[in-house]
């Protein structure tokens, strides 16, 4: 079975467009079988249309065999992810693809840091980092510490400039991990699967 929304909660105004275009970003999540090879031949789709991909997650899903792809791009136009979106849709493996804006979507992304701390140099001030950031130190070693930050891409970059007050040995972020505002569930989306639960 396969499914195609793309939400929207404000049209754009083609009218009204300033000669420079606005870009927007759009999450695209695409749920698939779990094939070998199927993520080359989703990517392709976005190089022959000349659209970076900003972010792409894959994993598993609640169900067994289903897997999940999230994908952020930023693009000018609806019209043109819309048309993506449907092209995605062709590939036999996908079982359903949803666009999303970012305010129709809970998301998130980890980073770590990997931050010097030698003896006698600056102390680092950990009840900033955890009560005014909301980030972990998650190991000590004897001259470096790494520190997870849970959070949207302006908050990681954030608190990236306020790090940069000691020095950053490693930095590492994921991609965007995404579900919809909605009450439904993928199963309401799927109903032809099999629903056995991955774990």
């Amino acid at each position: 079975m396969n499914e195609i929304i793309v939400h929207q909660s404000n049209p754009i105004n083609h009218s009204s467009r300033p000669s420079q275009f606005k870009m927007t970003n759009y999450t695209i999540c695409i749920f698939t079988e779990n094939t070998i090879g199927l993520l080359n031949r989703i990517t392709i789709i976005f190089t022959r249309r000349r659209i970076n991909i900003e972010s792409l997650t894959v994993s598993e899903t609640e169900r067994k065999g289903v897997s999940r792809f999230t994908i952020v791009i930023k693009h000018e136009s609806r019209e043109e992810v819309e048309k993506l979106v449907r092209q995605i849709r062709k590939i036999v493996e996908v079982m359903a693809v949803f666009g999303y804006l970012n305010d129709e979507i809970v998301y998130n992304e980890i980073a770590l840091f990997k931050i010097s701390t030698p003896l006698g140099g600056k102390s680092l001030d950990v009840e900033t980092i955890n009560k005014q950031y909301k980030a972990w130190v998650v190991y000590w070693g004897l001259d470096y510490v790494v520190i997870e930050k849970t959070g949207n891409n302006e908050e990681i970059f954030d608190f990236f400039g306020y790090l940069k007050q000691y020095e950053i040995l490693e930095f590492v972020r994921s991609g965007r991990v995404a579900v919809g505002k909605t009450e439904k569930g993928l199963v309401e989306y799927l109903p032809e699967a099999d629903w056995a639960y991955y774990l």
